[in-house]
């Protein structure tokens, strides 16, 4: 499967570092019924006791009502969401065509869950997110084809043999 690059909002949140601080901003989204594909929570290093807390996607108006009752506010980043079958150096491929095309990547959040990747993309700007989006499946389509290509000459010379 080819990955699939798609445009997000992530919606922001400053916290305090405490425990329930991230149960108590999902709580209202998960009663409103909201579903979310991408969920971060972290600590700041500075200053001491503050945290963040982004996600997305925040859809409908009371999934947007409750996301706005718990604090959240649509971010002033610019994010993909990349997702697709896993394959080795991805990560590194996707990143490397980002630098090459002279876009800067403010952050970067990946997994992998059995075969399949998902990132989210963080960048400086709307434009600079929607500049990478064909980038990111440009260098994604050259790495499964140059993938295919050894094992495509491989097999042809098994059946000559």
């Amino acid at each position: 499967m080819a990955l699939s690059v798609k445009k997000i909002t992530l919606w922001r949140r400053e916290i305090a570092d405490r425990p329930g601080a991230l149960a108590e901003v999902l709580a209202p989204l998960a009663e409103a019924g909201g579903t979310l594909q991408v969920v971060m929570g972290y600590r700041y290093p500075e200053p001491a006791g503050k945290a963040a807390v982004e996600l997305a996607p925040v859809t409908g108006r009371k999934v947007t009502a409750a996301a706005r009752a718990a604090g959240l506010a649509p971010a002033a980043i610019g994010a993909l969401l990349v997702q697709g079958d896993d394959r080795p150096g991805l990560g590194r491929t996707l990143a490397d065509a980002i630098a090459q095309s002279g876009i800067n990547l403010h952050f970067l959040m990946a997994l992998v869950a059995g075969r399949r990747y998902a990132a989210v993309f963080g960048f400086g700007s709307d434009a600079d997110a929607d500049r990478a989006a064909p980038i990111i499946k440009k260098a994604a389509a050259a790495r499964a084809s140059a993938r295919r290509a050894p094992a495509r000459r491989a097999s042809r010379s098994k059946k000559r043999r």
